[in-house]
């Protein structure tokens, strides 16, 4: 790797340590015990959540070019991706996980799949592959948020709808109504469907509202690794490390794995978008797992470890990868 990107994950590593540094001393308050909402680090999530992160879903989706967009790349990308995702999901809940709250197979799932493609993926790809590697990883990124978050919005709403079914019991037809509407109106899913329903409309973004949504998409980064500290100061760090290892595992060596073993002999990809999709699947743990694990209240501290503890590691795995994807198409 390029000092461009170990300069990154230093930088972000320093933003964490600013956050937690903020929440230690307790300069915005202490948090709230009750569970209301009130603590700094749920305050700061719910913003990202419902005003960043749908500027930002909602200003890539309505300028995507899907009709020239390359579908095999990624194909190779996302199919073992969501897989890899459902199948967490499921394991967890066949596992039982699900009785310890209903949103922790998704959390889970997130954790072990969504990749931090910005503030690592971009210079790794500028830096290893260059300007043309860089426009591949931009175009995967396009649908990353989107293809995952859009999944997994609809998995715990679902999981929420039948836990609330079964505190006061419901038809089959109010449960599938009550998931649809939570899945449908949803800071995630309605900024997507908006971005989708104007880009089919062929319109263009006027320039004040494009500025606009520029501007609130980019918080979304600062935000989340100030937040990430911030969580660590006032969640510490989890009790048990088995759980927490195994998503960074999963994240680290089997997520690229799987992307590696699917492009390549799967669908025969090679040279440069190989390399570019099997580096972007081996990232570490993105802040947005962060933010999916708050705003559903569930497995918080694990998250927060994971997205710290990843990128950490990621300093030792990521050459691993360059230097087998360089063995394999040599």
């Amino acid at each position: 790797m390029s000092w461009i990107v170990f300069n990154k994950l230093a930088a972000i590593l320093i933003a964490v340590a600013i956050g937690w540094f903020v929440g230690r001393m307790r300069w915005l308050g202490d948090a709230d015990a009750g569970g209301s909402g009130g603590d700094p680090a749920r305050v700061l999530s719910n913003v990202a959540f419902y005003i960043f992160v749908p500027a930002l879903l909602f200003r890539t989706t309505a300028r995507v070019d899907f009709a020239s967009l390359p579908w095999l790349t990624l194909a190779a990308f996302f199919l073992p991706v969501l897989g890899l995702l459902v199948a967490i999901y499921a394991f967890q809940r066949w596992r039982g996980a699900a009785v310890k709250g209903p949103a922790v197979p998704s959390v889970q799932a997130i954790t072990a799949t969504f990749g931090n493609t910005l503030q690592v993926g971009v210079p790794l790809a500028a830096g290893v592959f260059g300007e043309a590697g860089l426009a591949i990883h931009i175009t995967v990124v396009s649908l990353h948020a989107l293809s995952i978050l859009t999944v997994l919005t609809l998995l715990v709403e679902l999981d929420l709808a039948r836990a609330r079914s079964q505190q006061s019991p419901t038809g089959l037809g109010a449960l599938l109504l009550n998931t649809v509407r939570n899945t449908v109106i949803h800071p995630v899913v309605l900024p997507v469907l908006a971005g989708l329903g104007w880009n089919a409309l062929g319109l263009r973004l006027p320039a004040v509202l494009d500025e606009v949504l520029q501007m609130l998409g980019t918080a979304v980064v600062p935000l989340c690794l100030t937040l990430i500290g911030m969580s660590l100061a006032y969640l510490g760090w989890p009790r048990t490390w088995r759980a927490v290892l195994g998503l960074v595992a999963a994240k680290l060596l089997l997520l690229p794995a799987l992307v590696l073993v699917f492009a390549h002999w799967g669908l025969g990809l090679t040279g440069m978008p190989l390399g570019v999709i099997v580096m972007m699947a081996a990232l570490p743990t993105g802040s947005n797992a962060l933010i999916f694990a708050q705003r559903y209240r569930c497995q918080e501290g694990e998250t927060t470890a994971a997205v710290v503890v990843s990128t950490l590691v990621f300093v030792l795995t990521a050459p691993l990868w360059l230097a087998l994807l360089q063995r394999i198409q040599v």
